[in-house]
């Protein structure tokens, strides 16, 4: 189980903006800051950062939400805070019946997603079949 993740992003002041936002309906709020390095945190564990550094390399990243809706507003969220769409809201039967995910571009190119786990619909149960 990993305890916490740092992302690099060229812009910090940008990246903590859009995070701030963007995270908000999973549950996360900026919990410290040092310098060009923040961190986040959801509940009383701050276990995700970003971290100012002049190269990126873009990398995916999943956040779990407490549900569908937790998974709408995320994506609404991140494309108000300037994320760039990778994927509406929505079932995801190929990756599990009861795979619900949405995924944007962070300002770095970052693939972000937020994703829960659904009662399986029976559309998606017949189409695993």
């Amino acid at each position: 189980m990993m305890d916490h993740f740092s992302l690099h992003v060229k812009d910090y002041a940008r990246s903590k903006e859009f995070y701030t936002k963007a995270l908000k309906p999973l549950g996360y709020t900026l919990s410290v800051e040092y310098g060009t390095a923040g961190g986040f945190k959801e509940g009383g564990h701050t276990s995700f950062w970003i971290v100012k550094k002049e190269r990126v390399e873009p990398t995916h990243l999943a956040f779990r939400g407490k549900n569908a809706k937790a998974v709408k507003d995320f994506h609404s969220a991140a494309l108000a805070a300037g994320g760039t769409d990778n994927g509406a809201p929505g079932p995801r039967p190929d990756y599990s019946p009861d795979y619900y995910a949405a995924f944007v571009f962070d300002p770095d190119g970052h693939n972000i997603e937020a994703m829960c786990f659904e009662e399986p619909t029976k559309k998606s149960i017949k189409k695993k079949k």
